[in-house]
């Protein structure tokens, strides 16, 4: 029977805090390193916030940063608050997820991983 235990983020700060995207380009920001190995399984939750005062480009490289295979682009709305920008879409093997936005350091995400064991 598999088992679900909820995990932060590996790429947040101490305690669970937001990441701030820095990166404008790729390679992104770290945002999680997923669960090594093909059995378990990362099912991943992440939200993002504009702080800024205009709309931004927010690019998620999900496990890689082949394009258009790995990347999802949403724009963020300025201070908007949490926007869903990934619904719980798995991945493992120690594949990456990093971000990267078209204006440093005003894109915030967080969020949470629910592990599955088998």
């Amino acid at each position: 029977m598999a088992t679900y235990s909820k995990q932060l983020l590996s790429g947040t700060a101490a305690n669970g805090r937001n990441v701030k995207v820095a990166a404008t380009a790729t390679a992104g920001t770290l945002i999680h390193t997923a669960v090594a190995g093909a059995s378990d399984m990362d099912e991943i939750w992440l939200y993002a916030c504009n702080t800024g005062a205009a709309d931004v480009k927010l690019t998620i490289e999900y496990g890689g940063v082949a394009s258009p295979d790995d990347l999802t682009e949403v724009t963020i709305t300025a201070e908007a608050g949490w926007v869903l920008v990934c619904p719980g879409t798995l991945l493992q093997n120690g594949l990456i997820v990093r971000a990267f936005a078209g204006t440093t350091n005003v894109i915030n995400i967080n969020g949470y991983v629910n592990r599955i064991t088998a």
